[in-house]
């Protein structure tokens, strides 16, 4: 089954820490996140993210996350593996199913998509998906 998944998803909860400096200079930080998905996938996923905070105030972030919930008619967990930017109040990314960590229902998903998040507002998904 080839699709394609849009939605939103909002962040629930951000516990934020520093744990030093890249070269004396740049912030480094990791985030504990709870996101909650709408839309064509509908469930809550649990994120870990690494930041380097840059002297402009932006940053470039790595994740993982684990989305339990449902897609379409199935149900299961799967992993999303984050790259991305936050720049003017805006964080942009791309997602990367990791291959293998489909549980249940969504055993041997993958795909890849992106999405966008302004500060304060959902933020909105895009997934292109396979499921055997």
């Amino acid at each position: 089954m080839n699709t394609s998944a849009t939605g939103q998803f909002d962040t629930i909860s951000w516990d934020e820490h520093p744990f030093g400096e890249a070269n004396g200079g740049s912030k480094l930080a990791r985030a504990t996140v709870t996101n909650v998905f709408r839309g064509d996938i509908e469930g809550r996923g649990t994120l870990e993210y690494l930041m380097v905070y840059h002297d402009d105030e932006s940053a470039t972030f790595i994740g993982l996350e684990q989305v339990v919930g449902r897609l379409a008619d199935r149900e299961g967990s799967f992993v999303l593996q984050h790259s991305g930017t936050y720049r003017d109040s805006v964080a942009t990314g791309t997602w990367t199913v990791v291959p293998g960590s489909g549980t249940g229902d969504l055993s041997g998903l993958t795909g890849e998509g992106s999405f966008e998040a302004r500060h304060g507002q959902p933020a909105t998904y895009t997934l292109r998906l396979t499921l055997d």
